[in-house]
């Protein structure tokens, strides 16, 4: 059984790249972790694997660089379509499972949780097939109740666990509340958009406003 947590959101370019690198450094010090990005489309122009490697100061251990890279920026079944090629679940799921060693794993979808991968399959099978419980990246904005609102009710209609939300942008202490309230989730934290995104700053941010109750770490532990 994979321990970790799976990081998706409530639309694409909402931030979890930077939060999967935060997480690393949040809770390095915890477990052994280990980074992947099952699917990255675009790979032309975005390699999130390549900013998850930077951010987090990862060693080459912590990045588990393998699984469907195909060009287009553009939702997985399509650029796949695009490719000529049809991304298939089991396989993929396989990869990581097939992985030895007591990892914690800080697993990126693509997009957001309903974006889909074939004809028949979405982000979300897949959140299911490897078992991990969802930690769900929303802009902190207008708008962002009724995202998360939903994306937090398609996890739970798979009863697929819900480890939190992390919210990216100007702090809003009414979307928060709201969120925590009528989500029933925690906020894990609240993320700005960084002038100047480094590791440094990254970590200093992850290390101080991250999860502070540690919710997260028993789940890279069990």
């Amino acid at each position: 059984m994979l321990r970790g947590i799976f990081i998706t959101g409530t639309d694409t370019d909402v931030g979890k790249t930077v939060v999967a690198a935060a997480c690393l450094h949040r809770y390095r010090g915890q477990a052994r972790l280990r980074y992947w990005k099952p699917i990255q489309t675009g790979i032309e122009r975005d390699d999130d694997t390549a900013t998850v490697r930077r951010l987090g100061e990862c060693e080459e251990v912590e990045v588990f660089d393998q699984g469907v890279r195909l060009p287009r920026p553009l939702s997985p079944h399509l650029a796949a379509r695009l490719a000529g090629e049809e991304i298939e679940l089991e396989p993929m799921a396989r990869l990581i499972t097939a992985q030895r060693g007591d990892a914690g794993w800080v697993v990126e979808g693509a997009g957001g949780a309903l974006v889909p991968i074939n004809d028949r399959q979405l982000m979300i099978d897949l959140i299911a097939s490897l078992a991990l419980p969802a930690v769900v990246v929303a802009r902190s904005g207008l708008g962002t109740i009724n995202h998360t609102l939903l994306t937090l009710e398609a996890l739970r209609r798979r009863s697929l666990r819900v480890a939190g939300v992390v919210m990216v942008g100007e702090v809003n202490k009414e979307n928060r509340a709201a969120i925590e309230r009528y989500g029933a989730a925690p906020v894990l934290g609240e993320m700005p958009r960084f002038t100047h995104l480094t590791a440094e700053n990254l970590k200093r941010w992850a290390r101080l406003e991250l999860d502070p109750s540690g919710l997260l770490a028993e789940g890279f532990n069990d």
